[in-house]
């Protein structure tokens, strides 16, 4: 195996870097050489980096979970009012019948972390295959980048309404959002590596304060007759019909959607979990079991807090302070923890609650590391720096600003958007799951996940007829990433793409049969094998070139199976055929795996290769498309520019011929 990335650093000229290279190795520290191996808190951990018991995993993707408690009630006794409990019950049964089943599937079927974004991936391969996952990745960026506003926006929000703050914070929103966002990219530029521990000590302190804050509420809903009362008439009288207070349950369903968020982060953590001893990289059954107790753990506590917290909020909470502008707006039990408990006990609660919310921003940020470097570098649609982390940072925390600044910090603003987000990637799931079903033969289970798929499916459109803003800003996310990632594949279309290269032993055998001088090697169309055809390729090279001994001349084909590929492996076979030796590879494209090929020869044998073309007829441009798209169109002048790129020095590279 040869390396084609850079030559090795002269360890002779080591020294300390200043200035701009100083700050460039800062900023790819950590970058990985090959796509095998991602950064991020939820891609692969290093070698180094031990697993974790799923517990404490939990409370990591649990930071976005969990945090939601900040301000779930509030929207759902905003979206639903009266009927805040019953929408609640709703949200439940799908998460526990719907979602969870669901992600338990995606759990064991995607085990490395990539989720069910991977999963359709493989339903649909070549260019519609990455078309979808850019898409998904759109609306998966929405959904992450408006928990890192939305969730700073409301720890603002709990940091202004909190008693003890200074007067002069009161309008500065936006700027108090600012510096929190600023202070979570200042985590990431530094590290990230303690980020599970400060979970468990976050989650572990909200969940126990919120436990304190509904327990005491619920007491005194039990003591105070008369508010369920009132609260039961207001029902009973405006919904009369327990049918009709079910459909509209449903019908104001989606806009509590946000209660649903946390399980694609769920699915994401997996490599973090600490498995079994006798787990495979093929069958890591430990891993798979602690990522089902993760899941229905969350889900579970989850559910209870939302079911209790909506009860109580609804029934002590005048309308009123639930609507923009009333001391409940988004913060829902928190007016309760400082009404019931006091005004010192409601500041401890501000505080774990701004500090959740904060870091849930934490958890959204290192679901984008872990999403974008997993597919962007390897679809060649992201510059190299993509697979670093600092530079990701630098640009979720541009995007980040710049939505606050739009939005103006507005939690409610920001809801449909993330609904949205959180909707799509969900419903993704459900018919990546039926369809594994389905193409397993598990009938029962397909009807099932189909039924999810449909639930899930209208509460997308529902959502996103409600509230269109959420979906323009899928489709602004979606048209950036397909624009630059197109911008992007076009930019790296010289580069070598071979993460690997092998000769088998009869390729080795070939290419050691000229001991001196020059490898000549044709470059030939695998789709015409005639003899007559190699015959009249080695005739015209004879002829235009000096070519030596033709019966020491070498023939090459590249197959091209799938042109969206970026990065290959190439396995070159020696074949004979017709009495022609002939290297024979398969690839993603043509021009730059025959410069891979020639330049791991040159390594391989220390000998200059010499390749043959003949010109290609028709036009130039369409050629070039079919080079883009495709990977074959004009191929002499690609492998020469890809050769002249990889290879600056003249004497170094191998020969290109066109005749």
């Amino acid at each position: 195996m040869t390396s084609l990335a850079k030559a090795p650093a002269d360890p002779g000229g080591a020294g300390k870097l200043r200035g701009k290279a100083a700050l460039h190795q800062w900023l790819l520290e950590g970058m990985p050489e090959s796509s095998g191996k991602r950064q991020g808190p939820h891609g692969r951990p290093a070698e180094h980096q031990k697993p974790h018991s799923w517990w404490r995993v939990m409370c990591l993707t649990g930071l976005d979970y969990f945090s939601t408690l900040g301000y779930q009630p509030a929207i759902a006794a905003l979206a639903a009012g009266v009927l805040a409990p019953i929408a609640t019950i709703v949200l439940v049964l799908v998460t526990l019948f719907g979602a969870l089943p669901v992600y338990k599937r995606v759990a064991r079927e995607s085990p490395r972390g990539a989720g069910s974004i991977a999963m359709l991936e493989r339903l649909l391969p070549r260019w519609w295959g990455k078309l979808f996952v850019l898409a998904l990745l759109g609306f998966a960026a929405t959904d992450f980048m408006i928990t890192i506003t939305l969730s700073s926006a409301d720890a603002t929000a709990h940091v202004i309404e909190n008693p003890f703050a200074p007067d002069f914070l009161h309008g500065q929103n936006v700027i108090i959002t600012l510096v929190l966002i600023t202070a979570l990219a200042a985590v990431f530029m530094r590290g990230f590596k303690e980020a599970i521990s400060i979970a468990v000590v976050l989650v572990a302190l909200f969940l126990v304060l919120n436990l304190v804050v509904i327990s005491v509420a619920l007491v005194n809903v039990v003591n105070s007759p008369l508010l369920t009362a009132d609260w039961w008439g207001a029902l009973t009288t405006s919904h009369g019909n327990p049918i009709m207070i079910v459909a509209i349950a449903l019908l104001v369903f989606p806009r509590l959607a946000l209660g649903l968020s946390g399980f694609e982060t769920g699915v994401a953590v997996m490599p973090q979990i600490k498995g079994h001893p006798t787990d495979t990289d093929t069958n890591p059954e430990g891993r798979i079991k602690g990522a089902h107790r993760l899941l229905t753990t969350a889900a579970v506590i989850m559910s209870t807090f939302l079911i209790t917290s909506s009860l109580a909020t609804t029934i002590l909470i005048p309308a009123a302070e639930f609507q923009p502008g009333g001391a409940a707006n988004g913060r829902a039990l928190a007016f309760l923890a400082h009404k019931l408990l006091g005004e010192g006990f409601g500041t401890v609660y501000d505080i774990s609650t701004i500090a959740i919310l904060w870091f849930a921003g934490a958890s959204a940020m290192a679901g984008l590391l872990n999403l974008v470097p997993r597919y962007l570098p390897r679809f060649g649609m992201a510059p190299e720096w993509a697979a670093a982390v600092r530079p990701l940072v630098l640009v979720f925390t541009a995007v980040a600003i710049l939505i606050t600044v739009i939005f103006k910090a507005d939690v409610d603003a920001q809801g449909g958007a993330y609904a949205t987000g959180v909707l799509v990637l969900i419903t993704s799931a459900a018919i990546a799951v039926t369809l594994s079903a389905r193409r397993k033969g598990e009938r029962v289970k397909t009807v099932g996940f189909g039924a999810v798929s449909v639930a899930f499916m209208y509460t997308t459109v529902a959502n996103s007829i409600e509230r269109p803003d959420g979906l323009k800003i899928a489709l602004l996310f979606i048209l950036g990433i397909v624009l630059v990632s197109l911008l992007s594949r076009i930019r790296r279309s010289f580069e070598l793409r071979a993460t690997y290269i092998r000769l088998d032993e009869a390729a080795m055998n070939f290419v050691a049969a000229v001991d001196e001088g020059g490898l000549r090697i044709i470059s030939h169309d695998p789709k015409t094998r005639s003899s007559s055809a190699y015959r009249r390729k080695l005739a015209h090279a004879a002829h235009v070139n000096d070519i030596g001994n033709p019966k020491e001349v070498l023939f090459m084909e590249v197959i091209v199976d799938d042109s969206s590929d970026f990065e290959t492996a190439l396995e070159v076979r020696g074949i004979t055929r017709h009495g022609y030796k002939i290297l024979q590879v398969h690839a993603s494209n043509v021009p730059n795996t025959i410069a891979a090929v020639l330049l791991h020869i040159r390594d391989v044998t220390g000998l200059i290769p010499h390749i043959y073309f003949r010109w290609t007829e028709g036009n130039p441009i369409s050629n070039l498309l079919k080079y883009l798209f495709i990977g074959e169109g004009e191929i002499a002048p690609v492998t020469r520019e890809v050769l002249r790129e990889a290879e600056p020095d003249l004497v170094a590279r191998p020969w290109v011929h066109v005749g």
